[in-house]
């Protein structure tokens, strides 16, 4: 078992320096880990990265050498074997580690896929620990395919039990909700590339909230208020172009498809508004007022804007929303407002372009086109 501190001058955690919030990203299992590699490859910055794993191979394939082999006595490297238990225990063998890893943080994100062995058994050892320091700590998870049969479902609807008990608030997403948005041509490796982006956007939407400076700030403080002890959280991420565009991103920040289920109920929501050096005044006001249209009367709604010169003409709009419970049977949109889901026709179906309100035209179809897909490696939830 070991752990080994990346240079900060060599990763993205470079600009630390300049913020007084550390925040770190931490990786465990195969799900987990290839979602902090997509995150390290494109470019997040402002956070400090980690993978832990009991794959020692998958470990050592990973894009930081901030790295934590998880159980090297019990599972001598060598994986969990889709077996909860057996990650749960690796991850009680490495807590030492763990912890130091873990100190200095103000925050930390634990992204893991759940349903499989490590992810699944030892994200909940971590979260605890994390608690136990009092860090402000938010889960990023993804649920597998019903496909991929009911023990898996349950594993995961397990993990996510003890995972709850220890974080401030959890992001969940459901890899069923791929088979709403994207059309019947992505292939399998592609789609995996999608989670991790929708992963990615989930930790950015809150980072660079704390970590980019912004005309409006909104600093830790104010995040941790609606954070704070608050259960589960939906997240959107709008991006629009040309007349109407503020409207256009606020309105599909708040109607994600590909996330769980409708808000019943949020307390809290935090709204990130990034433009170009163009953005004008009522466009922020305009996408101001169809976010607190959406959510309750006396719903704590903080709003921060920035100006990013990489985004000339555009506006994109980050949505988090917390402290609510969720309803089993409810429409996929994030706010209730009345999305339907039942047309699984080419219009309705992502096609590759429109993925992820926008964000798929500029990131992840750069990704599908540039990579190799022979070399992705395929989540843990997923090896047989």
């Amino acid at each position: 078992m070991f752990a080994r501190k990346d240079d900060p001058s060599k990763d993205s955690t470079s600009r630390l320096g300049a913020n007084p919030t550390n925040i770190k990203v931490i990786g465990v299992g195969g799900g987990g880990g290839n979602a902090v590699n997509r995150m390290i490859q494109s470019g997040l910055s402002g956070v400090e990265f980690w993978l832990m794993n009991t794959d020692l191979q998958v470990l050592y394939n990973g894009k930081t050498n901030n790295r934590i082999q998880l159980g090297s006595s019990s599972t001598q490297g060598l994986g969990a074997g889709g077996d909860p238990s057996v990650g749960e225990k690796a991850a009680e063998e490495a807590q030492q580690e763990i912890t130091q890893a873990l100190e200095g943080a103000d925050m930390v994100f634990i992204t893991a896929g759940m349903g499989g062995g490590t992810g699944t058994g030892a994200a909940p050892v971590v979260a605890k620990l994390a608690k136990q320091l009092g860090i402000l700590t938010i889960a990023v998870v993804t649920k597998p395919f019903s496909w991929e049969g009911k023990k898996r479902q349950n594993q995961a609807n397990a993990g996510l039990d003890k995972l709850k008990e220890s974080v401030d608030a959890v992001i969940v997403v459901p890899n069923d909700k791929l088979l709403q948005v994207v059309d019947r041509q992505v292939s399998l490796n592609e789609s995996f590339i999608i989670v991790d982006e929708v992963l990615l956007r989930g930790v950015q939407g809150i980072s660079d909230i704390i970590t980019v400076p912004g005309i409006i700030n909104v600093d830790f403080a104010d995040v941790k208020t609606v954070m704070q002890a608050s259960g589960s959280a939906l997240m959107g991420i709008g991006r629009a172009q040309g007349e109407g565009r503020a409207v256009k991103a606020a309105q599909q920040a708040i109607n994600s498809q590909l996330l769980e289920s409708s808000i019943n109920g949020a307390s809290g929501v935090i709204v990130n508004i990034t433009g170009g050096p163009d953005m004008g005044i009522h466009e922020v006001s305009d996408a101001a007022s169809i976010i607190h249209d959406a959510v309750l009367d006396d719903a704590t709604v903080i709003i921060g804007t920035a100006v990013n010169e990489a985004i000339q003409g555009e506006i994109q709009i980050t949505v988090i929303a917390t402290g609510f419970e969720l309803k089993n049977n409810a429409q996929p949109s994030m706010f209730g407002a009345s999305s339907s889901n039942s047309s699984t026709d080419a219009k309705t179906q992502m096609n590759a372009a429109d993925f992820f309100s926008g964000a798929f035209n500029t990131q992840t179809k750069s990704v599908l086109s540039n990579n190799n897909f022979t070399n992705i490696e395929i989540p843990d939830f997923l090896k047989k």
